[in-house]
């Protein structure tokens, strides 16, 4: 069975907060925080892949929350879903992190939506992240064999042999 992906819910009001965990909870593992500070502690507590984020909160804004997760662990998703939809607020969080933004109230299937696509996206991001790194460990080992080549079989003129180019040029 594949692993159920995480979602932590992050809105100081009680109501949205029930409204997303019961939506969510049949597809995905589910956390949820009140305030900022909670929400900062379960991301560094907990493996979380996706969080959905109340921008007016009281206590630390939501804007300082984006920025927090986002130092603690760069590669979580997070959405924004708030009552203060402008489009300076959406700007701003896209600038700090988000990868989405959806006012309340919301409907069901589109948050449904935008949480799964949100969850693929990091994902994608992270076989991305792992593929590139073992590129780098392959580069990595192929110069070290091409230094050893060269170390273990040098030219009679003090020249060494370069795999990729046959004799190195003078």
């Amino acid at each position: 069975m594949a692993q159920k992906g995480s979602v932590l819910i992050v809105d100081d009001e009680v109501g949205p907060r029930e409204s997303l965990r019961l939506i969510l909870k049949p597809i995905y593992e589910i956390h949820t925080a009140a305030d900022g500070d909670e929400a900062l502690r379960c991301v560094q507590d907990k493996d979380i892949d996706v969080v959905t984020l109340d921008l007016k909160m009281p206590g630390m804004s939501g804007f300082e929350v984006l920025r927090g997760i986002k130092k603690l662990k760069a590669d979580i998703e997070i959405i924004i879903v708030t009552g203060y939809g402008t489009l300076k607020n959406a700007q701003e969080a896209i600038h700090h992190g988000a990868g989405d933004f959806i006012s309340k109230p919301f409907n069901i299937p589109d948050i449904i939506s935008i949480v799964n696509k949100s969850f693929m996206r990091r994902r994608y991001n992270l076989q991305i992240n792992s593929l590139v790194q073992k590129i780098k460990g392959l580069k990595d080992l192929e110069e070290e064999k091409q230094e050893g080549l060269q170390e273990d079989f040098p030219l009679p003129s003090g020249e060494n042999i370069n795999p990729s180019r046959g004799a190195s040029e003078h």
